[in-house]
C-alpha cells in the first residue's frame, strides 16, 4: 500500500514539475540582426562581382550598415544585434590603430553579443584581452559583450613560456550569455575559429589555445536548457558555414547558427537535416541579416529571413556614424590631421595619405567569384591576387612571385587604384623577401593549398584559398586526392624541374626569418629602402605600379587550368567555397 502511495505522490510531483517548467516556458518573438566579417571596412567600396544585382554600385560602409540596423530596430523593437568576428583587421585604419578605430565606431552600435574571429587575434594576446575580455576585473575597450567558449589560457605544458601562468587552463572570455527579449529567454553560445591567424607571426597566439568547440557545446547546451531554462539557443560562431553545419549535425540542441569566416552569402537560409537554421553575411559589411522568429513551447514556431544588401542606393549614411568615421579617418587621409603612423607588425612608417592614387587598372581587381562561375572562381584564383603576385615577382626580378590565398580583400573597379585599396588586400604587415626554393617545394606548396581548400574533410581546411603565383601555370583536378591534383606545373612556360632551384618573391616576417610565404628558402634577401629602412608590402606594390606604362596594370588571368568543375552547391545559395562532398553525419547529399 505504501509503495502505491509513494508512486502516486511521485507521479503528482513529476506532473507538478512539468507544469512549473511549462509555465516558465515563454512564448514570444525576437528578431536577430546579424553582421560579420567586416574586416576593417569603414567606408563603401565598389562591387565587381558580375553576378550580383548591384554590380558596379558602392556597397557596405558602416554608416550605411547602421542605417539598416536602425530601420530594423524601429520596425522590430524586440531584437538582438550580433557580430560574428573578423572585425578589427582588414584595413589601414584597423592596422595602424591596433583595432581601436573599429572599436570607436562599433561601440556606437549597441552590439548585444560578439564572437571573435581568427583575425581578431592579430595584435597579440595582450591586446586581445584589452579589447575583449571582461573577466578578472577587466573592462574591455569594446563594449560588444564578447563570448567565446573555446578559448583558454595555455598551461605550462602547452606553452612553457606562457605569460598567463596564474590563469592556465581557464577561459579567457565567458562562454555564453542569456538574454530575455520579447518574452523569450535566449541562450547564446560563442565560438571562435579554432585557429589563430595563419599568415602573420607565429607568436600572436602566445599564451592562448583554441579547441574545435565540440566538447564545449556538449557541456553548455544542457546547462542552457536545464539550468538556465532557455527557450531558444543560438550559436554565434566564426568556424565557417561548413564547419558549423557539421557541428550542429553531430551535436543536437542548437536552434540557430549565426556564422562567419567563409564569406558566404545566405540569401536563403541553409536548413540542416535536423532543422537548424544557418546563415552567413558575406564580407566587408555588404550584407546584413534579419531573422524574425516566433517561439512557442521552447521551439521555433515560425521564422522569416531577409538578407539586406547594403549599398548607397538602398541605404543612407547615418549622420552620427558617418561623422565618427570621418573623424577616425582624418588622420590617415589628405588634410591637416594627417600624420605618419608606425606599422605595429613590422615597424614600417606610413608617410603617404591612404587616399592617394598610386596607379590604375584596366580590369576589375578582386577575388569573389562564386564556385560555379564560368570565369575564375575565388577559391582557385582572383585578378587581385594575380596582380599582387606579379608585383612581388617584379620587385625581386625572380622566376616566381607568390601571395597567400587570403579570403578578405576589397574590389577595385577599372580606373584609379588608391593606397588604401592595397591595404585592404595586405593589412597584415608583411615585408617582401627574395630567395630560392626548389621546384619540389613549389609543387608541394600548391598541393597543400589545394588540399586545405578542396578536401571533403572540413577539419583539414586551412582557412584560406589557393595561393596565387606569378610565373607559374598548372592544371588542377579538384576531384583527385592529395598529391595528385596538380599536373603540368610550368615555371615561365617550361615544365617544372623538381630538383632545380627557382628564385621567388613573397611575404616575409621577422619572427620567421628563414621562410618566404611559409616555405623554407635559401639566400633570403629582404627588400629595404635605399637607406636600409623597412619597406611594407603595400609600398612594394605602389612602386610596381610606378614602373608600368602609364602606371596601369592589366594582369594575365586564368593561370590555373581547371580540368573539372568544383563540386556543386549543397543549398539554395550560390557559394564561394565548394561545400559539396563535406561529410555530414545524416547526409545532406
Amino acid at each position: 500500500m505504501r509503495f502505491f502511495m509513494k508512486t502516486k505522490i511521485m507521479k503528482l510531483l513529476l506532473a507538478s514539475l512539468v507544469l512549473v517548467l511549462s509555465a516558465n516556458a515563454k512564448d514570444g518573438s525576437v528578431t536577430l540582426i546579424h553582421m560579420g566579417d567586416i574586416h576593417g571596412h569603414l567606408v563603401p567600396r565598389i562591387n565587381m562581382r558580375k553576378s550580383d544585382p548591384n554590380y558596379g554600385v558602392k556597397v557596405g560602409g558602416l554608416a550605411y550598415v547602421y542605417d539598416q540596423i536602425e530601420k530594423i530596430r524601429k520596425e522590430k523593437p524586440n531584437n538582438l544585434l550580433v557580430n560574428t568576428g573578423d572585425t578589427i583587421q582588414g584595413s589601414a585604419e584597423a592596422l595602424y590603430s591596433y583595432g581601436s578605430d573599429m572599436v570607436t565606431v562599433l561601440n556606437e552600435f549597441e552590439i548585444d553579443a560578439f564572437a571573435p574571429g581568427n583575425w581578431d587575434f592579430i595584435f597579440g594576446t595582450r591586446r586581445f584581452i584589452e579589447l575583449f575580455s571582461a573577466r578578472y576585473g577587466n573592462k574591455p575597450l569594446a563594449n560588444w559583450n564578447t563570448i567565446t567558449a573555446n578559448l583558454y589560457y595555455s598551461t605550462l605544458y602547452e606553452f612553457p613560456a606562457t605569460p598567463y601562468a596564474s590563469k592556465a587552463g581557464t577561459r579567457v572570455i565567458k562562454p555564453y550569455d542569456v538574454k530575455v527579449v520579447g518574452g523569450v529567454r535566449i541562450g547564446i553560445i560563442g565560438l571562435a575559429a579554432d585557429r589563430g591567424p595563419q599568415a602573420v607571426s607565429t607568436m600572436v597566439m602566445d599564451g592562448f589555445f583554441l579547441t574545435p568547440g565540440e566538447d564545449e557545446l556538449r557541456d553548455i547546451i544542457p546547462v542552457l536548457k536545464n539550468q538556465e531554462n532557455c527557450d531558444l539557443i543560438i550559436l554565434i560562431s566564426e568556424r565557417g558555414l561548413a564547419g558549423n553545419l557539421e557541428l550542429v549535425e553531430y551535436i543536437p540542441g542548437i536552434d540557430v547558427v549565426l556564422s562567419s569566416d567563409m564569406h558566404e552569402e545566405t540569401h536563403k537560409v541553409l536548413v540542416s537535416k535536423n532543422g537548424v537554421l544557418l546563415v552567413e553575411e558575406g564580407q566587408d559589411g555588404t550584407m546584413l541579416g534579419q531573422m524574425d522568429l516566433v517561439i512557442k513551447n521552447k521551439k521555433i514556431h515560425s521564422w522569416k529571413w531577409k538578407a539586406h544588401r547594403i549599398d548607397v542606393n538602398n541605404n543612407k549614411a547615418n549622420p552620427k556614424i558617418a561623422k565618427i568615421i570621418k573623424e577616425v579617418r582624418s588622420k590617415y587621409v589628405k588634410g591637416p590631421s594627417f600624420h605618419a603612423h608606425v606599422n605595429p607588425i613590422n615597424g614600417a612608417v606610413l608617410r603617404t595619405p591612404i587616399d592617394t592614387t598610386i596607379g590604375y587598372t584596366r580590369v576589375p581587381l578582386h577575388r569573389s567569384n562564386f564556385s560555379d562561375a564560368k570565369e575564375m572562381n575565388a577559391v582557385i584564383e582572383g585578378s587581385s591576387h594575380d596582380f599582387l603576385a606579379d608585383a612581388f615577382r617584379s620587385a625581386c626580378h625572380s622566376d616566381v612571385g607568390m601571395i597567400r590565398g587570403f579570403r578578405y580583400g576589397t574590389h577595385i573597379a577599372p580606373g584609379a587604384i588608391k593606397l588604401e585599396d592595397i591595404y585592404h588586400f595586405i593589412p597584415i604587415g608583411p615585408q617582401i623577401a627574395c630567395g630560392e626554393v626548389s621546384g619540389d617545394q613549389l609543387y608541394w606548396q600548391i598541393e597543400r593549398n589545394a588540399h586545405s581548400s578542396l578536401t571533403k574533410y572540413i577539419g583539414a581546411w586551412g582557412g584560406g584559398w589557393l595561393g596565387a603565383f606569378a610565373g607559374i601555370t598548372y592544371d588542377l583536378d579538384p576531384t583527385k586526392t592529395y598529391g595528385n591534383r596538380i599536373t603540368r606545373l610550368k615555371v615561365n612556360g617550361e615544365m617544372v624541374d623538381r630538383e632545380k632551384m627557382y628564385s621567388i618573391g613573397g611575404y616575409w616576417y621577422m619572427d620567421d626569418p628563414g621562410l618566404i610565404n611559409r616555405m623554407k628558402a635559401l639566400k633570403i634577401k629582404v627588400l629595404k629602402t635605399r637607406r636600409g629602412g623597412i619597406v611594407d608590402a603595400p609600398e612594394v606594390v605602389a612602386h610596381y605600379l610606378q614602373t608600368l606604362p602609364n602606371h596601369t596594370v592589366d594582369p594575365m588571368l586564368n593561370r590555373v587550368n581547371m580540368l573539372k568543375p568544383l563540386p556543386m552547391r549543397i543549398g539554395l545559395n550560390k557559394e564561394i567555397q565548394p561545400l559539396k562532398g563535406s561529410p555530414q553525419p545524416d547526409g545532406l547529399e
